[in-house]
């Protein structure tokens, strides 16, 4: 059970990583209907937020490993 739980723990360390370091390159998006053009762009607190739950779920899994 320690094994599963240190695999899922890592996949979902890097998988929140990835999806904040991508929210961070790509946070602008854009529709273009015709005359009219409409850009949006956010702040980046939920990409930092992803990443740092990413940190500390790679940290836990890195725990188990040394129990």
């Amino acid at each position: 059970m320690k094994n599963v739980l240190k695999v899922v723990l890592l996949l979902i360390g890097i998988g929140l990583i990835a999806y904040g370091l991508y929210a961070l390159i790509n946070p602008e998006f854009a529709i273009n209907s015709g005359p009219v053009k409409v850009e949006g762009q956010g702040d980046n607190t939920q990409s930092y937020a992803m990443i740092g739950f990413g940190i500390l779920s790679l940290i836990a899994g890195l725990a188990f490993r040394k129990r």
